[in-house]
């Protein structure tokens, strides 16, 4: 890389937060899409703009400045502005505006308190949403739009590899699931339309239990969805013995190493030599597109930020010696979808 290309990367990310905030501008106002609702006529002027939205002149001018400089748009000579690429993906991609609402809504502010985080092992910025251990207990209590944010991004990782996951899940018609960190139980839903004779046991923390049971019953499956409240951080958390199958998706990337050492332990101990323990995880080396391992990798300080300061995205290698240290073999290693990975395993 030329020196001056590398000096204007370098001023990209010591403005970066000055982009971002213009971006979540463009959008919120509506300036994005009207471009692109116009850019079949070659796009449209400030002026235009500002009489179709009634938004200054200068406002919009100060926006779209900061957004051509960022390759976001682009201006013709005769002023008139369109969105590039970046600004397309920006404006229409679903992942996209999943990561961007998640990144203002739930992490911006606690971000600040990154440095804080580090050294104390702690997630400092989490006192920017509220006032508790870690991010999990206080998921009830966020703000309905962070709440929004968080789930939709948390769901627009996994919903698309459920189908997949249901065909390997039910290869041996278990009668039995436990559902580990059930969240908001589109899981255990998904078993129950899958499989009319599947019963499903959630264990998660009391707000998103209660939450998964109410969407049980709203699904009518409360008869075969129950629950039980659990804190994994407790001194002597217990499952009991009995499930076919022990489901954890994107769950154990929630804790440090010890914690998920101590978690699979405890699922061996519910284990018998037939039972499945099926761990889902989005692994930073298993990714096919460097833009998958960057946003793996920004929500590993999401983690220590904001979650609970000391886990984050790991390496399929990691796992594999974690499953292996907690007494259990590796059965199958199975992609899912873009960006998953399906661990099955046997108790030793």
């Amino acid at each position: 890389m030329r020196a001056i290309d590398a000096l204007q990367e370098a001023q990209k990310i010591a403005f970066a937060p000055f982009i971002f905030q213009a971006t979540v501008s463009l959008k919120e106002l509506g300036i994005f899409d009207y471009i692109f609702e116009n850019n079949q006529k070659g796009g449209v002027t400030i002026s235009e703009i500002s009489k179709a939205l009634i938004i200054s002149e200068y406002g919009i001018g100060v926006l779209l400045e900061m957004a051509e400089s960022a390759d976001i748009v682009e201006k013709d000579e005769n002023e008139r502005y369109e969105l590039t690429k970046i600004g397309y993906f920006l404006n229409a991609n679903s992942i996209v505006e999943a990561n961007m609402n998640f990144t203002q809504d739930v992490c911006y502010k606690g971000l600040f308190h990154l440095t804080e985080a580090i050294q104390e092992e702690k997630p400092a910025g989490l006192k920017e949403l509220g006032d508790w251990p870690t991010i999990y207990e206080g998921l009830s209590k966020l703000t309905p739009k962070e709440q929004k944010s968080w789930f939709d991004f948390d769901h627009c990782y996994s919903d698309g590899m459920f189908e997949e996951a249901l065909a390997t899940v039910f290869k041996k018609k278990p009668r039995l699931i436990y559902d580990i960190g059930g969240n908001t139980g589109k899981f255990s839903i998904a078993c129950c339309k899958f499989n009319e004779d599947v019963n499903v046991h959630i264990f998660d923390l009391p707000g998103q239990l209660n939450k998964a049971l109410e969407n049980a019953k709203i699904s009518n499956f409360q008869d075969r969805i129950t629950g039980t409240e659990i804190d994994w951080l407790s001194d002597n958390p217990q499952i009991p013995a009995g499930a076919d199958t022990i489901w954890m998706s994107q769950f154990l990337d929630c804790f440090s190493k010890n914690e998920i050492l101590k978690i699979l332990r405890i699922a061996v101990k519910a284990m018998n030599s037939d039972t499945e323990l099926i761990i889902i995880e989005t692994y930073t080396d298993r990714q096919e597109f460097s833009s998958s391992k960057l946003i793996l990798e920004a929500t590993s300080l999401y983690f220590t930020a904001l979650a609970n300061g000391n886990s984050k995205m790991y390496k399929a290698s990691e796992f594999e010696s974690l499953v292996n240290e907690a007494g259990l073999t590796l059965v199958e290693d199975k992609k899912l979808g873009d960006y998953h990975t399906m661990f099955t395993c046997k108790k030793k």
